[in-house]
């Protein structure tokens, strides 16, 4: 679902917030179990887990090793929230894994519990499998190992980068090797995808494309994946189709025999075709998002957006070659690869392009200027106009904002030095009445499963695609600083 109908449209869920993915949306695991899948996660949640029913365990995994934050060490696996609020973030489904501090390379660490699933599980038994890798992210740190391998670059941040994604994909060499050794590759599905761009400033590049992770530009939202089977037709076919991260839930649905219930009501298509029969993708626009708490852009009005659109409000959307922003996009320079010089800040901005000054809403044909260095705002009004009603359509159906303030009874002192489940119900917010009722109601309440309610409409593709079998292997690297 687009993060406007999860009330997740604002920023990330902070450590400290009583927040995470509503109860009430229907994952992609429990979807799979219904099916009869064995569903195992290993590596980054990030969520939420501030009440025990937000965790991985009860949102549709069997089983889970990973963290709950962010990002973290990638070594002892402690994250500070701010000074005086740290804890241990390494989990093995409800419980903190002290018995796995050992000191591992996350990255590696991952991998050998991938490699542990698959050696337990029968082949012949339906699987999912979401490993969400922690690299490539801030801190960066690698083992030394690999950083031997990149002394020619001299830019710190870019050796060590390249050192963790080296480390990275071996991983996913290690994950195939062991899908052959324990005979589930014949009949699986690998798809490896991203979730943002690359940052500059902590090794990342996304040269030539424009801004950077937290921005709206495509430096910012445009990422790389592949997606790999012997059970493929149409080997190394490069496909350019219209594909968001919300497809991925009718797709493996579908792909797994499963079916999408029309009351689901998905923002997601069924792209399974586009991928591997090389048609038309399904989707022709992309909500990339709507932000209404962003820091509103001064000179941004009812006005400059025809009447239709308040242009100070952060959004962008792509409609067919066209991709509309508005508000503050966020970081918006073209910056070169750093890995070849260790020259600061002014290198990076010799190509620099004021076209931001004053702004609130620009248009680029996506197509045929995927850099976004020519802004066509004022070439073509009706098309501005047209884009900007598609994004008051899709603001009518957005759901309230979830950011709560921080809570103090999320700091790990008070939890055994664990980030981990911390809320309880207060006092003040039970109904007046008998105490022992409230609290036997309050206990049913929290016994009770929550079950999936709302969805938003999907074209759903019915495919001939049953030849796949029971077998699915998803291997998603949460690499957030995108090579």
């Amino acid at each position: 679902r687009y993060q406007i109908h999860t009330g997740l449209q604002h920023s990330i869920i902070r450590p400290s917030q009583p927040n995470c993915l509503p109860l009430d949306n229907l994952t992609l695991p429990q979807k799979l179990k219904d099916n009869g899948y064995a569903t195992h996660m290993v590596g980054k949640w990030h969520l939420g887990f501030y009440r025990k029913e937000c965790m991985p365990t009860h949102r549709g995994f069997d089983s889970f090793f990973g963290s709950l934050l962010g990002s973290g060490d990638y070594y002892n696996h402690y994250k500070c929230d701010s000074p005086g609020t740290c804890g241990y973030d390494l989990y093995e489904n409800d419980n903190a894994a002290w018995d796995h501090d050992h000191g591992i390379y996350s990255t590696e660490m991952y991998t050998q519990r991938v490699q542990k699933i698959l050696a337990s599980h029968n082949p012949k038994k339906p699987l999912f499998l979401y490993i969400a890798y922690q690299a490539v992210h801030s801190p960066l740190q690698a083992p030394g190992t690999y950083l031997e391998n990149y002394k020619s670059i001299t830019n710190l941040n870019r050796r060590r980068y390249a050192a963790m994604l080296s480390c990275l994909d071996d991983a996913i060499k290690n994950i195939t090797i062991a899908l052959k050794k324990y005979g589930f590759y014949n009949n699986s599905v690998i798809i490896y995808s991203s979730d943002n761009g690359g940052q500059p400033m902590a090794g990342g590049n996304n040269w030539p494309l424009r801004g950077s992770k937290g921005t709206y530009w495509e430096g910012g939202i445009r990422a790389v994946g592949f997606v790999h089977s012997p059970l493929f037709k149409n080997k190394g076919y490069v496909c350019k189709e219209l594909i968001h991260i919300t497809d991925w839930f009718p797709t493996l649905v579908t792909l797994a025999g499963g079916d999408i219930d029309e009351d689901m009501q998905l923002d997601g298509y069924d792209i399974w075709e586009a991928i591997s029969e090389k048609k038309p993708s399904p989707r022709l626009d992309i909500l990339h998002n709507i932000d209404p708490m962003y820091t509103k852009a001064r000179n941004g009005s009812w006005a400059a957006g025809f009447g239709i659109w308040n242009t100070a409000i952060q959004s962008a959307i792509r409609v067919n070659h066209w991709k509309l922003l508005t508000g503050n996009p966020g970081y918006g320079d073209w910056v070169p690869p750093q890995s070849f010089t260790n020259v600061g800040l002014s290198r990076w901005h010799n190509e620099r392009i004021s076209l931001s000054g004053g702004k609130s809403l620009w248009l680029f044909n996506i197509t045929a200027d995927p850099y976004e260095r020519v802004d066509l705002s004022g070439k073509y009004p009706e098309v501005v106009k047209q884009l900007l009603r598609k994004l008051a359509q899709f603001n009518k159906s957005a759901v309230p904002v979830r950011y709560p303030p921080k809570d103090p009874r999320s700091n790990p002192k008070l939890n055994g030095g664990v980030w981990g489940p911390w809320y309880k119900e207060s006092n003040k917010a039970k109904k007046k009445g008998s105490k022992k009722i409230q609290e036997k109601q309050e206990e049913e309440k929290l016994k009770t499963p929550q079950t999936d309610v709302f969805w938003l409409p999907s074209t759903s593709l019915k495919h001939t695609t049953r030849q796949f079998g029971a077998q699915l292997i998803i291997s998603l690297s949460c690499v957030l600083l995108n090579t």
